[in-house]
């Protein structure tokens, strides 16, 4: 989008007004609205029309258009000088800007009121065709039309093409394929496709118009020319874009040609104009001429474009390889990190298993000390409970206790004593890592289990002697 600097500046060099000023008011009071402004400005100054004044200047001249001051640059000697009165002063102009003003906005809700209507108009019609009512609803006609919006410039220069083909066209295929949009557009579309901008101003009352169309503009010769090394562009000087651009172009004569092309610093360069009517070939010559001098200017510019484009597809490449690169850094970190993580959670629970296995072991040793010194102190208290070994006597007895590991031992008892007592001398003897165990007599073979502990030897039968072994259960 043009930006305020480039839409004050182009107003200033499609007016002639000089005044910043005044130039800045007259877009504020359009919105801004480039096409709107020039067109109530021109509207105002219809008395200006080129064919009011006469003009002296020659049949082929060089200017350039800078819209930073609306100044016409002479490449030679020759001037453009206004035979008929002076333009209105900056009184004049600041005294009728009110009335500018009004007119504009009145223009402006107007229009709005008016399309209004249309669009609801055509909502309506689309409704009453889509149930059958409508006066299109029949079997040939159309089911819906389609709602198109273009700017009052792209409509003028689509009426332009219409009228020139149904004037100029008709049963040929040698004509400028001029483009269907506004100046501005079209010169947007020109220094897109590093091509100057043919400008032709059509002037429908003038008596060269017809034979300058259809001998020249016509020619199979000029026409491909034209539409191979430039773009085409025509207004009718009826139309408010066409008028505009005569008055821009300082167009005193007709039929009426111009080369124009946008610089990089936001001039409008007029290259080349031709005034009068001229042949194919002379056409030909001049054209061909300003192309071979803009070519250095239109390869420059493509260069640079082709310069810009590869730079920023080399910059484009550049951020998506650091950010592919940045991508990969960051995915790179973050498995370093989960794999930190991991060895850490790793390290950890092998901490935690060998605390609690130690834990265990404490706890296991505790337990076998607890256990070790409670089998000390039940030894010691059987030991105790057992008393002294009485002396050899009619009374006592004489047990013979052999052990599974071959060991053997022997004790002199009471024979009143309980076979329970046989027990604790074992259990005090400490060679026994078990609990559960029996005594047992080989012959015959008799088990001293629980049901008999509470016998005395002499009624167990083991008096005066005997001799037992120890059975693990």
């Amino acid at each position: 989008m043009v930006d305020v600097a480039d839409k004050l500046a182009c107003f200033r060099a499609i007016t002639g007004l000089e005044d910043s000023d005044l130039c800045t008011e007259i877009l504020q009071a359009h919105n801004w609205d480039l096409e709107l402004a020039i067109s109530s400005f021109t509207s105002n100054h219809s008395d200006n029309h080129p064919f009011s004044s006469s003009y002296t200047a020659t049949d082929t001249t060089t200017t350039a258009v800078d819209p930073s001051n609306a100044t016409i640059h002479l490449s030679d000697s020759t001037s453009i000088v206004p035979a008929g009165a002076p333009p209105p002063g900056l009184a004049w102009k600041i005294v009728t800007l009110p009335i500018s003003v009004i007119s504009g906005s009145l223009g402006l809700i107007s229009g709005a009121v008016g399309f209004g209507l249309w669009a609801a108009g055509g909502v309506l019609s689309y409704s009453l065709g889509f149930i059958g009512l409508g006066s299109n609803s029949g079997r040939g006609g159309d089911s819906s039309a389609q709602l198109v919006t273009v700017s009052a410039a792209s409509r003028e220069a689509i009426e332009f093409v219409a009228q020139f083909e149904r004037d100029y066209g008709s049963g040929s295929s040698t004509r400028p394929n001029f483009v269907s949009e506004g100046f501005m557009d079209a010169l947007t579309r020109s220094r897109n496709t590093f091509k100057l901008l043919f400008v032709y101003l059509h002037s429908p009352d003038h008596l060269d118009t017809p034979a300058f169309c259809e001998r020249t503009l016509c020619s199979e010769v000029l026409s491909a020319f034209v539409n191979e090394n430039f773009v085409a562009w025509g207004g009718s000087i009826r139309g408010s874009e066409g008028f505009k651009m005569s008055n821009s172009l300082k167009a005193s004569r007709f039929p009426f040609c111009a080369v124009v092309m946008s610089s990089t610093n936001q001039r409008i360069v007029l290259l080349q104009h031709v005034e009068g009517p001229k042949s194919p070939e002379e056409m030909l010559v001049i054209l061909q001429r300003v192309l071979e001098q803009s070519a250095p200017v239109l390869v420059t510019a493509r260069l640079e474009a082709e310069e810009r484009t590869t730079n920023m597809r080399l910059r484009e490449e550049q951020d998506a390889a650091y950010t592919a690169a940045l991508e990969a850094d960051q995915a790179r970190e973050r498995q370093q990190r989960e794999e930190q993580e991991r060895l850490e959670r790793e390290a950890a629970e092998a901490e935690r298993k060998h605390k609690e296995e130690e834990e265990a072991r404490d706890r296991a040793a505790s337990e076998a000390a607890e256990k070790e010194a409670a089998l000390a102190r039940m030894r010691q208290e059987k030991a105790l409970s057992l008393g002294a070994e009485p002396e050899k006597g009619p009374d006592v007895t004489q047990v013979l206790v052999r052990f599974p590991t071959g060991e053997r031992k022997e004790r002199r008892f009471h024979s009143a004593a309980a076979i329970q007592s046989l027990y604790d001398y074992v259990d005090s003897l400490g060679s026994l890592n078990v609990e559960n165990y029996s005594l047992v007599s080989n012959f015959p073979r008799v088990v001293y289990g629980t049901d008999k502990v509470s016998l005395s030897l002499k009624e167990a039968g083991l008096h005066p002697q005997a001799s037992l072994f120890v059975e693990l259960n």
